[in-house]
C-alpha cells in the first residue's frame, strides 16, 4: 500500500498471536478473569472499567501492588466533578514507587544530547543520588509542600530533581532554558518557590545559548527563593555562582552514599501535589495545573502498561523537553521498571535522522515523535530502514496533534512492515492519556484505536447528547484519579470551575473536537477552544497579547492556531496597526525577536497580517474562536451570532481571507 492510496480506516497492522499473548493487558484480564471477571474484549472491558469505577480502580489498585499506608475502605468517596475523593485516608509517595525497582547490575536511565554520545546512569546510581539530594533538600529546609522549581534541559539532573523533591513531599514545577524570563516568571512567580535549579545554558542546533543574563532576570522577579542550585553545562569549571548563595550541582551530590533502608520517604494523601504543570488559558496568566501523587502513580503505570504496553527493562524514547507534559509521562517509565531514554538537542541536527540513530544506539523499543516530525522526514525523504539497525524497535507513538491517514502509513513504509503505529491525545490538564493505543486490536489508518481504560471519553453535540460517528466537544462524565485536585491560588477553585465545568455542569470539557465511530476508534480534531496548540505544547493567547504591548505601534491583536493536514500548524497573528503605521519587515522582525525573548520561539507567529479591527463581542471578549472557525471553513453565520457582536461587520475581513487563501500554503 503507498501514501498516495492510503485512505482513514484502511487496515494497516494486525497484532500478532505472539504480541497479543505477551501484551500486558491480556495479562491484566487473564488476572481478572482468575477473579471472576471475564472480558470477550477490549470494548467489554472498557465499559465495565468506566461503569464500575470502584471495581476498575480498585483492581488496578491491587494489581499494581501500590504501596501505601493509612486505612483503605473505599476507592471513592466523593465522586462528584470536580471533587472526586479517591482512596481516602491512604497515604503514598510518587518517588518511592519509582525508586522501589532499583537494584544492582541494571540500567536507570538513557542520556545523550547533541555534544554527548549515548551513556547509562545505573539504577543503583539513579537512587544514590537521588536520596542524597533529597537529604540535602531537607537539610536546606524544604519539606512537605515547599515548591520546587527548574529551569533545566532534558537531562539527568533534571529527573533527579524532581524524583528527590517527590521524596521529601515538596511540589516540582519544570520549563525548558529555552524559555524567555517573561515566560518563566508568568509561571513560577504563582507559586511563591522556595529552591532553584538552574543550568547555566544550553546547546542547541550547533549553537550556544549562555542563559546567565536570563536567570538574573528571573531571579529578580522571584523574591521568594531562599537557595538556588546551578548546573553548570557550559563551563563546568567554572566558579561563578550567579549570586552569593548559590550551590552548585557537585556540592549537594558530595558526601557519602545513603542507603536505600535508612531514608525515609514522605508519604503524603493520595490527593497531595506532586507536580504543577501550566496550561495556558486565553486570559490571565497561564494555568498552574496542580497533579497528586496518587492521581499520577495510578493513571501513568495503567497509560505505560495497558496503553503502551511497555515492559520492564525495555527503553522508552520520546523526544520532549522539561516544559511539556511528555516529559513527566516519560520519567514516569521507571514507575514501570523502565528505561527512559533521554535527548537534550535539536531533534534534526546535525542530521534528520539523528533520533533514529538513538534508537539504534540505545536500543529503544519505543519511540514517540509529533506528526510534524514525522513531516519532516518525509519532506526530506529519510527512511530510517534504510540506514539504521532498527531490530529493538517494536512500537511507536504519535502526540502532540492530530494524526493523518498517511502519517501513520509513512512508518509501515519507511520503518517497519511488522510495528505497532499508535497514537494518542491526553493533555497537560491530565497528565495522562484519554485515547490511546491498545496493542490486542488492529491499528486503522488515522484512527486512534480507542478511549482508554477507566475513562468515559465521549463527543457531546450542541444539546449536551453523545454522539458516534459525528464531531462533537470532548468530554469526560466520570471522574479520574489524575483530574486536577485544583489551581495554584485558586482557593475557592473558580478558575478550576470555569476551565472546565463551565459548558456541561459535572462533566469535564477537555476543549478539543472529537469523534468516536462505532468499532470505538477515536479522532482527535483540533481544539475546540481559543488555546494554540504547538507541537503539543499549549500556549494562551494572553501570553502573545501581554508580549505585544511591547510593541507600541500595534494597537489591538488577535492569534489563533490552525491545524493542517500531515500534522502541520499555521499561526496568523492578525494586528490593527496604529494611525500611520506600515507593516513591513522591520515591524515583522520587531514583534518576533519580542516574541522569542520574551517567551520562546513557539509563540513567534507564521505570519502576521494587517487588519481594519479585531472582532469583539459585546461584553468585550476577543471573538478568537469564531475567527478560528471562520479560518477553518465554517460559514460565518454559524461560527458566531453577530447579535453578539459589538462590530456586526467586524468578521467580514477574516471571511474573505478564507476564500482567498483556503489552503494556507504562505
Amino acid at each position: 500500500m503507498t501514501a498516495a492510496c492510503t485512505r482513514e480506516g484502511d487496515l494497516l497492522w494486525t497484532p500478532s498471536v505472539t504480541r497479543v499473548k505477551n501484551a500486558n493487558l491480556t495479562h491484566f484480564m487473564t488476572w481478572l478473569r482468575g477473579r471472576g471477571r471475564h472480558f470477550d474484549s477490549y470494548g467489554d472491558l472498557w465499559q465495565w472499567s468506566v461503569d464500575d469505577q470502584g471495581g476498575f480502580w480498585g483492581a488496578l489498585w491491587e494489581y499494581f501492588e501500590v504501596r501505601y499506608s493509612g486505612p483503605y475502605e473505599k476507592v471513592l468517596g466523593a465522586p462528584a466533578m470536580p471533587g472526586a475523593d479517591w482512596f481516602p485516608g491512604t497515604q503514598l509517595n510518587y518517588a518511592e514507587h519509582a525508586l522501589r525497582h532499583e537494584r544492582e547490575g541494571a540500567d536507570g536511565l538513557v542520556y545523550s544530547s547533541e555534544r554527548d554520545a549515548p551513556r547509562t546512569l545505573s539504577w543503583s546510581d539513579l537512587g544514590n543520588q537521588v536520596r542524597k539530594l533529597a537529604m540535602r533538600l531537607r537539610s536546606l529546609g524544604v519539606g512537605r509542600g515547599d515548591r520546587v522549581i527548574a529551569y533545566l534541559p532534558n537531562s539527568p539532573e533534571a529527573v533527579i530533581a524532581m524524583l528527590a523533591t517527590a521524596s521529601v513531599g515538596a511540589i516540582w514545577a519544570s520549563c525548558g532554558p529555552d524559555f524567555g524570563p517573561r515566560g518563566v516568571v508568568d509561571r513560577f512567580a504563582q507559586l511563591q518557590p522556595k529552591l532553584a535549579f538552574f543550568v547555566d545554558g544550553y546547546y542547541y542546533g550547533g549553537k550556544t545559548f549562555d542563559r546567565r543574563p536570563e536567570i538574573h532576570a528571573i531571579l529578580d522577579a522571584l523574591p521568594s527563593l531562599q537557595q538556588i542550585v546551578l548546573v553548570r553545562r557550559l563551563e563546568p569549571d567554572s566558579n561563578l555562582r550567579i549570586t552569593d548563595h548559590a550551590l552548585f550541582w557537585e556540592e549537594l551530590l558530595a558526601g557519602p552514599e545513603v542507603p536505600r533502608e535508612l531514608f525515609h520517604f514522605e508519604r503524603v494523601p493520595f490527593a497531595h501535589p506532586l507536580w504543577i504543570l501550566f496550561s495556558s488559558g486565553t486570559t490571565g496568566l497561564p494555568k498552574p495545573i496542580i497533579h497528586s501523587h496518587g492521581g499520577m502513580i495510578l493513571e501513568q503505570i495503567k497509560a505505560l502498561e495497558f496503553h503502551l504496553d511497555l515492559h520492564p527493562r525495555e527503553r522508552m524514547l520520546f523526544f520532549t523537553t522539561t516544559g511539556w507534559m511528555m516529559w513527566n509521562f516519560l520519567v514516569s517509565a521507571l514507575l514501570v521498571d523502565g528505561v527512559p531514554v533521554l535527548y537534550d538537542g535539536n531533534p534534526t541536527y546535525p542530521d534528520p535522522d539523528i533520533l533514529w540513530s538513538m534508537v539504534e544506539r540505545t536500543g529503544a523499543s519505543f519511540f514517540g515523535a509529533s506528526p510534524t516530525y514525522v513531516a519532516m522526514l518525509e519532506k526530506a525523504r529519510v527512511a530510517p530502514k534504510d540506514r539504521f539497525d532498527l531490530s529493538t524497535l517494536d512500537s511507536v507513538l504519535l502526540a502532540g496533534s492530530p494524526v493523518t491517514a498517511s502519517c501513520m502509513e509513512w512508518f509501515y513504509r519507511n520503518v517497519k512492515k511488522d510495528i505497532w503505529v499508535h497514537s494518542g491525545s491526553g493533555g497537560t490538564d491530565l497528565c495522562t492519556g484519554i485515547v490511546g493505543g491498545v496493542v490486542i486490536q488492529p491499528v486503522y489508518a488515522g484512527e486512534i484505536q480507542g478511549r482508554q481504560l477507566g475513562v468515559a471519553a465521549y463527543a457531546f453535540n450542541d444539546r449536551g447528547e453523545a454522539v458516534f460517528d459525528e464531531v462533537g466537544e470532548m468530554v469526560i462524565t466520570r471522574p479520574l484519579p489524575s483530574m486536577p485536585v485544583g489551581f495554584w491560588n485558586d482557593a475557592d477553585g473558580s478558575r478550576y470551575r470555569e476551565s472546565y465545568f463551565d459548558q456541561y455542569p459535572g462533566v469535564w470539557r477537555h476543549g478539543d473536537f472529537f469523534k468516536v465511530n462505532r468499532r470505538g476508534g477515536c479522532f482527535v480534531l483540533g481544539r475546540s477552544d481559543a488555546t494554540l496548540n504547538r507541537h503539543g505544547v499549549r500556549i494562551g493567547t494572553a501570553e502573545v497579547y501581554r508580549a505585544l504591548i511591547e510593541v507600541p505601534e500595534i494597537e489591538d491583536a488577535l492569534i489563533v492556531n490552525l491545524d493542517l493536514a500531515g500534522g502541520a500548524f499555521f499561526m496568523p497573528l492578525f494586528v490593527k496597526l496604529g494611525e500611520g503605521v506600515t507593516l513591513d519587515d522591520g515591524l515583522r522582525n520587531k514583534v518576533n525577536a519580542c516574541m522569542r525573548k520574551t517567551y520562546s520561539a513557539r509563540h513567534i507567529p507564521d505570519r502576521i497580517y494587517e487588519v481594519p479591527v479585531i472582532p469583539y463581542t459585546s461584553t468585550g471578549k476577543k471573538m478568537e474562536v469564531p475567527v478560528r472557525r471562520v479560518l477553518m471553513g465554517v460559514p460565518a453565520e454559524k461560527a458566531a451570532s453577530r447579535a453578539t457582536m459589538a462590530d456586526v461587520n467586524s468578521l467580514d475581513w477574516f471571511v474573505h481571507f478564507a476564500e482567498e487563501q483556503r489552503d494556507y500554503q504562505l
